[in-house]
């Protein structure tokens, strides 16, 4: 069938027929994969599609969102441990993480020319959900970036194997369990929101255009939230 006669009516019997085989959360991601490529289509290859229709179906229920959070005393001992590493760009990468909420691929495929030190913003480009964006630096971020070594076309020169490789070595030198790197993304998004950022600015710097999956990635810190009270 041309994909431009794809309508929200084949989503939905496709969505139904699946969740008969596996479970939603896996419907979930075939779902996201098929809005993304339909947006790339629609946006860069000019396919004439008129409108995606995934944008219009209800995703299923999908697995118990993860609700696992960098603890307080977590990163001082994950840097700690990353640091003592012959890999000199694992912490750096950790701490840059948590301060920009990045994905992975995102921070491995940034290059110093997308770095705006006069303006403080990273530019990112081809992410994950096919949008271009950029993203605030902190302060912290950019002292991160001032120690880097200018030795490469990439801020951080390493494969995403060697990073989860050297990941797992200093979580598991950490002495930390169920701590995956993307939590790392719950801990900066969490924050965002605790700074008093709204949604769509959360959104925007995060690349998160779901407002329901932004929400997964939400877990407030309510000693944070109650402070807001002594302003009132």
């Amino acid at each position: 069938m041309d994909i431009r006669y794809l309508t929200k009516q084949h989503f939905i019997q496709y969505r139904d027929d699946r969740i008969k085989v596996v479970k939603g959360g896996s419907i979930c991601s075939e779902l996201a994969l098929g809005k993304r490529v339909l947006d790339t289509a629609i946006k860069k290859w000019g396919y004439g599609i008129p409108y995606n229709p995934i944008k219009e179906i209800e995703f299923p229920n999908g697995s118990n969102a993860r609700t696992r959070r960098l603890a307080s005393d977590e990163k001082e001992r994950l840097l700690t441990a990353s640091s003592s590493q012959r890999n000199i760009f694992i912490a750096p990468i950790i701490e840059f993480a948590i301060e920009t909420g990045m994905r992975r691929l995102e921070i491995l495929k940034l290059r110093w020319c997308d770095v705006d030190f006069a303006n403080g913003f990273a530019s990112l480009y081809d992410t994950k959900n096919g949008e271009d964006r950029r993203v605030p630096l902190t302060r912290t971020c950019i002292e991160v970036l001032q120690t880097m070594p200018h030795t490469n076309e990439q801020v951080f020169p390493i494969s995403a194997t060697c990073l989860r490789l050297t990941w797992n070595r200093a979580r598991k030198k950490a002495g930390i369990t169920d701590l995956r790197f993307n939590d790392l993304r719950h801990k900066a998004v969490s924050r965002f929101f605790e700074m008093g950022m709204s949604v769509p600015e959360v959104a925007l710097i995060s690349g998160r255009t779901d407002v329901r999956q932004l929400f997964r990635y939400t877990h407030l810190n309510p000693d944070n939230v109650f402070k807001k009270y002594e302003a009132f």
